[in-house]
């Protein structure tokens, strides 16, 4: 695959970093838009999104110098400088730290957190589909060994270098089937959008099908053994998989009684 997009000098654009930045505008795009079809503050809708985001990204790098606070206090600018964060475990942590600031932005606001929620779905998921096709480029979460045909093989050093990746084994391209879950997801929420009849409909929708999503897919992470907690039964994510599945029913199962906005 292409882990290195361009090359200038010395100096290298990875593609997974140019596919983030994708999935970030298209992600605050669509919950701008997405705030005004359900008559919210855009404004609000917008600081809230790079609340979750900046939380993701501060979370995450946070986690990792304090799991591997020997190697930062050794290397403290390659740790900061580092170009991905290769476990899952630790980006599910960074996840839980967004979800909690998130959280505390929309009570502190004032926002009706369903409605809210709804407001969001929609945004993470085309978020997520364009995400993980950045993580197919550069080999980020690789799968399981296969000799299924439509299995990839990664050759560049980069990938092995930047996220752990093997070369010359053919893997389940379980990035792109995410991505594709998380797309037919987006325009399964995007379609159903002026269909709500009411609040949290988007938010269990996407919390339970994308959790249970998230925990098979698990299964065919090739590094799912970095993150594995329960003797080896679970994996963090999927036990963030299984926290979404949860919520996603219980906003389904809630009967709201005020009427939705759409």
């Amino acid at each position: 695959m292409y882990p290195r997009l361009f090359q200038f000098g010395h100096i290298a654009i990875p593609t997974y970093g140019v596919f983030a930045a994708i999935a970030l505008v298209a992600a605050l795009a669509i919950a701008a838009q997405t705030a005004r079809r359900l008559a919210m503050d855009p404004n609000k809708i917008w600081n809230l999104s790079l609340t979750g985001i900046f939380t993701v990204l501060l979370g995450s790098r946070l986690l990792l110098i304090l799991f591997h606070l020997r190697d930062f206090l050794a290397h403290p600018f390659w740790m900061l400088g580092v170009i991905g964060i290769r476990s899952r475990g630790i980006f599910s942590g960074g996840i839980l730290l967004a979800i909690c600031a998130c959280l505390g932005y929309i009570f502190a606001a004032r926002l009706p957190l369903q409605r809210t929620l709804d407001c969001l779905a929609p945004a993470a998921a085309l978020g997520i589909a364009f995400n993980s096709l950045g993580e197919l480029a550069a080999g980020s979460d690789y799968g399981t060994p296969t000799t299924a045909p439509w299995g990839v093989v990664y050759k560049h050093g980069l990938a092995a270098l930047w996220s752990g990746t093997p070369l010359g084994v053919r893997v389940h391209p379980v990035q792109l089937y995410e991505a594709l879950v998380a797309f037919a997801l987006f325009a399964f929420l995007w379609f159903w959008l002026p269909r709500r009849k009411q609040d949290g409909e988007l938010a269990g929708a996407f919390l339970f099908l994308y959790g249970a999503c998230l925990y098979f897919l698990d299964f065919l992470r090739g590094d799912r053994a970095h993150s594995e907690t329960f003797g080896g039964a679970l994996t963090i994510s999927q036990l963030l998989a299984i926290v979404f599945v949860l919520f996603g029913a219980a906003f389904w199962m809630r009967q709201s009684t005020a009427p939705a906005t759409a």
